[in-house]
């Protein structure tokens, strides 16, 4: 069986995306940055073709 290959790139961007986003949230609202840890997961899992 031929296995295709998935474009992973635009998940690695949305995964930094998240990841610069949680640090903004901390340091301007600080406890709200948690809301923003689902999509860190999701898209690092994503980039890294686990899902």
């Amino acid at each position: 069986m031929e296995e295709t290959k998935k474009s992973t790139g635009l998940y690695w961007i949305l995964f930094l995306l998240s990841v610069v986003a949680f640090f903004v949230l901390y340091h301007y609202i600080g406890g709200v940055c948690i809301l923003s840890l689902p999509f860190i997961c999701t898209f690092f899992a994503k980039a890294m073709d686990i899902m």
